[in-house]
């Protein structure tokens, strides 16, 4: 299945606040759908899972074979399968970038960081996907298209901080990955239980 490109208000109305998603806010209340203002008909178990999973799918970008991808290697990993899986989706360079202040969702990341406006350690990496570590230096490529575009976008930008598992230096446009983010911390309300409950059958 391709990447989500219809429109995201609708995802939010069904789906609540995903700010990795956009920033706007729909006029209508109603979930969508010809049966959206029927506020008796009750979810199933099944139903409510599934829309945790969308939650992660849609917030991050991700294609439903990535999203699989993501949860085999942290149910491979030491851990709380839920927490890792989170802490996977967090260090993906395109959520780092949208974490900084760089661009106003996850997809704005992603362009920014296909475009090639974004260095690690030194090296330009153009793959949104990618597995950042601790210690890893990221920087804004040195170029004035690049600069006065990270720019214009913190200046805009709408989040109250940056999380405490990343450092920014605003005046060198450079970051460095301190540690895994904390449960905390993610913007995203979502219970992730579910999401490995969905994937249990798996």
């Amino acid at each position: 299945m391709a990447r989500y490109r219809g429109p995201k208000l609708r995802i939010t109305r069904r789906l609540g606040e995903l700010s990795g998603l956009t920033q706007k806010n729909s006029e209508k209340i109603n979930r969508p759908g010809q049966h959206g203002g029927n506020t008796k008909k009750s979810t199933t178990e099944y139903g409510l899972r599934l829309e945790e999973k969308q939650k992660l799918k849609f917030n991050y970008g991700l294609t439903e074979s990535q999203l699989f991808r993501y949860m085999k290697e942290a149910r491979r990993r030491d851990g709380v399968t839920g927490l890792v899986l989170l802490q996977l989706l967090e260090m993906r360079l395109d959520t780092i970038c949208f974490n900084l202040g760089f661009a106003s969702t996850i997809a704005n990341a992603r362009q920014i960081v296909n475009h090639g406006h974004i260095m690690v350690n030194g090296r330009l990496v153009n793959i949104p996907s990618f597995q950042c570590r601790i210690n890893d230096i990221i920087t804004v490529k040195v170029k004035n298209i690049s600069e006065n575009l990270i720019k214009n976008n913190l200046k805009n930008n709408t989040l109250l901080q940056v999380p405490s598992h990343l450092k920014l230096d605003t005046t060198k446009l450079e970051a460095i990955v301190l540690n895994y983010c904390e449960r905390n911390e993610i913007l995203l309300k979502l219970n992730e239980l579910l999401v490995i409950e969905y994937y249990s059958r798996r």
